[in-house]
């Protein structure tokens, strides 16, 4: 398979040129093995039982290796972070040597320094529209948007059945490629991973795995949206007699999330001038919303006709969620890039809401409002101006992200985007 470029590229590179050691982090199967490898002259993956044996028995065999050296599933021998920060203690300048990848967390009964000042973790999420290889021409950059000077103009080729086919088709790129027959095994023994090996191997022991996928689902179906983790589990669980206890909830998403499947949108919070009354749960998002897609149920035909089950309360239809999770997925790899936090805001009654908004460690923020629409009214702005009035030249752009063919300017100020135009 062809590795196409991705935006964490150049920001890795960058990294490895005065960090000795960076920690790449995600769910299975976003690339994080391709990514790294290519920087690597040694590749060691603890996945293979020679390979782990022989670290187990000397650890120092990854300081003997040439450097830089690829350590591939690090967390299933955990004192291999150990012997990596003692590594950079002993020669802190000596460059790039040591990257880390790894799709979870260490089980939560070992204890790990946290490697701060030692070793950097940078998050490698699912592909963004832009790194998909998609014929859209020029992108319309985040980075510009943040900066308060972009230009916006161009026009877009995909259309709503194209979005859709995105939302399916996945942002993980071994199955994105598949046939639809051949994509739907795969992200069905993806699930099935999860429940069965991931879970138990991350220390979690999953004593009804049914009450689990239901609860994932029922998660999936809470996509873009803030409802309570109670009403998550009331919709999991509306046709069982017993549910199960809040604390094994507890750990089914202490878990999803130790394992990069839950990606959870949090609430933002400014730095500067709070907002008040603000919501302060987050919206919910699994790693890539063709999971969500496939643990609902719903193919390409039902989700154009209004198909999809969703957990209340929702402001959107099915689709509608789908594509605001796929403008998220996006925008989140894009903020990285430009160091940036991303949250979204919503008060407590309700009265305003704006799905993305992007801040700097200099407290400047653009704000991105998601419509699965193909034309903008002035009622699809009304948040977007309101935080404008509030934020002042804190507020570097607003945009609408939507279906639609062409980029424009409002005579308003707000910016039009079509999504896939979208870039970092």
């Amino acid at each position: 398979m062809k590795y196409r470029t991705r935006v964490v590229d150049a920001l890795l590179d960058g990294m490895l040129t005065e960090l000795p050691a960076v920690a790449i982090e995600g769910a299975k199967g976003v690339g994080k093995t391709a990514t790294a490898s290519r920087r690597a002259r040694t590749v060691l993956t603890l996945s293979d039982p020679r390979a782990r044996s022989s670290v187990a028995a000397n650890y120092d065999l990854i300081t003997q290796v040439p450097a830089p050296v690829l350590i591939d599933e690090w967390q299933l021998e955990p004192s291999v972070w150990e012997r990596v920060r003692a590594a950079v203690d002993q020669d802190p300048l000596a460059g790039a040597r040591f990257l880390l990848a790894g799709s979870a967390g260490v089980s939560s009964d070992v204890r790990l320094h946290s490697g701060a000042g030692r070793i950097v973790r940078l998050l490698l999420r699912p592909m963004a529209l832009s790194e998909r290889g998609l014929d859209t021409g020029s992108s319309i950059s985040l980075a510009a948007l943040h900066s308060g000077h972009a230009s916006i103009e161009g026009a877009c080729p995909l259309d709503l059945p194209d979005y859709v086919d995105e939302i399916l088709r996945s942002g993980l790129p071994g199955i994105r490629d598949l046939s639809d027959a051949n994509r739907g095994r795969q992200l069905d023994g993806y699930i099935t991973r999860i429940i069965e090996h991931d879970m138990p191997d991350n220390g979690m022991t999953v004593r009804r795995p049914a009450a689990l996928r239901a609860w994932m689902r029922a998660y999936a179906a809470a996509t873009a949206s803030t409802a309570s983790y109670t009403t998550i589990l009331d919709a999991a669980t509306a046709t069982q007699p017993d549910k199960p206890a809040r604390a094994t909830i507890d750990l089914y998403r202490e878990h999803l999330t130790r394992l990069f499947i839950l990606d959870p949108l949090e609430s933002w919070a400014p730095t500067f001038a709070p907002l008040k009354n603000l919501v302060g749960a987050p919206k919910h998002h699994l790693v890539d919303p063709a999971l969500a897609a496939r643990l609902v149920g719903v193919g390409k035909q039902g989700l154009l006709q209004g198909d999809g089950q969703q957990v209340p309360p929702t402001t959107s239809t099915w689709l509608g969620a789908l594509f605001e999770s796929l403008a998220v997925q996006s925008v989140r790899v894009y903020a990285e890039a430009l160091g940036a936090h991303v949250g979204h805001l919503r008060t407590k009654r309700g009265e305003h809401e704006v799905d993305i908004i992007v801040e700097t460690p200099d407290t400047r923020a653009t704000a991105l409002e998601v419509k699965l629409a193909d034309t903008v009214r002035d009622r699809d702005v009304r948040h977007l101006t309101w935080l404008r009035d509030r934020l002042g030249d804190r507020l570097m752009d607003a945009v609408v992200l939507y279906t639609g063919p062409y980029a424009y300017r409002r005579p308003d100020g707000v910016a039009v985007v079509p999504l896939a135009l979208l870039g970092p």
